[in-house]
Parts: structure tokens; sequence; C-alpha cells
């Protein structure tokens, strides 16, 4: 699409025209006023021959009088076309295909090196699980729009909502238990992730909550956090990961595993929280969880495809100001309407 950068610059052709009808005024003023009685005289010691130099000039041409008007209108033509600014926008136009838009919360807390897991008859800790659960969900998560966050003391943005899923599994595997602290500031993990859902549009706005249910640290309840998922359309689908067993062998601030009691999952806690926003909860052990959950959010309504265009400017006003100097050079061939010769040259 082509325009002009400054359109109003094309007032400047009238310019011309206005100073054509003002100067016969001002001329016929200045020979209106009375010289006071002074006369002048040309003094000059060789009248005669500054006399033949005048007459030994080219004579005005009709021809060249009109191709020297014409050269200067277009050479004011040109001037102003380049001072209008003529540019050439280029549509580029993103494309953002329709999916849903899911924030994963992992909770890294001291909690998930829990060993109450096992693999091949080899004890496996929370966050093992939680990084083989997780990586196979996004894998299967072709089209969508996922972000991570990790809470323990605190919560933290490690991928904002994007559709580069390779990176965000290379962020998730990543991940360490105790990154983000020993507690487990659930409540503003999900406060956090409600607050980068919100940005999106309304209807697929979906938090996969991975933790092991148990709230120690933060400033915003649980409770309070998943009111407020509800009123900002965020369905809640909590995965719970742990047992329930009395003692479990756990890491210590000395790197040595002993057993410890009391961190069981709080599997009521993420029940209520999923329930109360439209959402499910799923145990991390179910081989059928992931599929449920995928299902479930199939079932929501996508977003639909983001079309943003910009237009890319591309300055176009060499060209007018190429010709100008071109008309420029020309008018050099014609010096007030008369035929420039070398015969012209010699007389002056």
């Amino acid at each position: 699409m082509f325009e002009f950068h400054w359109p109003w610059m094309a007032s400047l052709l009238l310019l011309p025209l206005l100073a054509r009808w003002l100067w016969p005024r001002v001329v016929a003023s200045n020979a209106e006023r009375p010289h006071e009685g002074r006369q002048t005289t040309l003094i000059h010691p060789s009248l005669a021959r500054l006399q033949a130099g005048f007459h030994g000039r080219n004579p005005r041409s009709p021809i060249a009088g009109k191709l020297h008007g014409l050269l200067l209108a277009l050479l004011w033509l040109a001037l102003t076309l380049a001072m209008m600014g003529p540019q050439w926008l280029e549509p580029h136009t993103e494309l953002k295909t329709a999916g849903y838009d899911l924030m994963l919360a992992v909770d890294t807390s001291r909690s998930m090196t829990a060993l109450d897991f096992s693999k091949d008859g080899m004890p496996v800790s929370r966050m093992s699980v939680v990084k083989g659960v997780m990586d196979r969900f996004i894998a299967n998560r072709d089209g969508d729009r996922l972000g991570l966050v990790i809470f323990g003391n605190q919560a933290f943005v490690q991928s904002p909502l994007t559709l580069d899923l390779e990176a965000v599994r290379g962020i998730l595997a990543d991940i360490d238990p105790g990154m983000a602290g020993d507690a487990t500031a659930m409540g503003d993990a999900i406060g956090l992730a409600i607050k980068k859902l919100r940005e999106r549009p309304e209807g697929s706005r979906v938090l996969i909550l991975i933790t092991d249910g148990e709230n120690t640290s933060g400033l915003i309840p649980p409770e309070q956090a998943a009111a407020l998922a509800a009123a900002e359309g965020v369905r809640i689908y909590a995965i719970g990961v742990g047992s329930n067993q009395e003692e479990v062998p756990i890491r210590g601030s000395d790197g040595q595993y002993h057993l410890e009691s009391d961190i069981g999952m709080r599997e009521d806690t993420l029940i209520a929280l999923s329930r109360g926003t439209g959402g499910a909860y799923f145990r991390a052990t179910n081989t059928r969880a992931l599929e449920e959950i995928s299902q479930r959010i199939d079932m929501l309504e996508k977003t639909e495809a983001e079309h943003h265009t910009t237009l890319i400017p591309q300055p176009l006003y060499r060209w007018p100001l190429g010709a100008a100097i071109l008309i420029w050079l020309l008018l050099g061939l014609f010096p007030e309407g008369r035929i420039r010769t070398p015969e012209g040259r010699r007389h002056a």
C-alpha cells in the first residue's frame, strides 16, 4: 500500500502560483513610488563594450523558454513529492494458531525429594515422577501455548506462555527440588499463574497444578487463590504426587536421605481446589491420568487464532529527489529560457 508520510506538505505546490500572483503587484508598487528628485546613473568605463556584450547574448527562444518553465515546474513538483515522504507499506502478518493456554505450576519444595515411588525395583523421587509425567504431557500438546511456574518459598515464572514446547520441556528437565526454597507456597503459585493466564482470551485458561498438596508458605491461602481462579475463568487440574505412607525417605539439608513423617500427600486440599474451579483431581501414579486430563482440556473452547498485521514502511523519497537533481542539471542547458551554445559563451 502506497501513502505519504506528510501529505500536508502538498500545500507547497501552491507557493509558486502565489509568488507569481503577488510579484507583479510588488513590482508595480515599487514603480509608483516617487524617487524624490533623485536620478540614477550607470557609470562604466567601457559602456559601449558592455552594451555589445548584451547584444551578443543568445536570443530568447520561445521553445526553450517554455521548456525552461516546464522544467522549473517539474523541479518544484519533484521536491514537493520528496518532502511529502512517499513510502510503500509492506504488510507483515503474524499468525498464532488456535489452541489452549496451559500454565504448569510445579512444586519444587524439599518434599519433592521424597522417595515414595519406585521404578524397576529402584526408589524414585517425586520430582522424577513429575518430570516424566509432564514431559509426556507437553510432548502431546502440539498447538497449545504452555507456560511454567515453579514454587517453593515463593513462586517464579520459569517460562511465559509460548508455542515452543521443546523450550518448555528443556526448562522442566532442568528444575530441581529446593531451587525455589524448601517450603511450599501453593497459593502464591496459583495466584501468579492466574495473573499470566488472565492476559489471554477467555474460554481456554487452564492451570495444571503438580504438588503433594501441602501448603506451608506464601501470602495467599490456596482456598482464596482457588476462588480467584474461579472468578477469572481459570480451571485448575491438580495432579497429586506422593503417597500416604507414615514415614518416607527424604533428602535432608546435609544431602543425605533419612526417614521423615508427616510429608504425605494432602489429597483433600487438591480435590477441593480443582472442583471449585470446574477442573478435576488426578493421581500421578494413575496411568490414565494424562489421557483424562487431555480429554477434558480438549472439551474446552479453544482460543481463536490471532492475526496481527504490521505495516512496515519502505521510504521512496529517493526517487523524486533523484528526479529533482536530474531536472536541476537539465536547467543548466536553458538559462533564462536561452539555449546555451559555445557561440553564446564566447560572445558573453
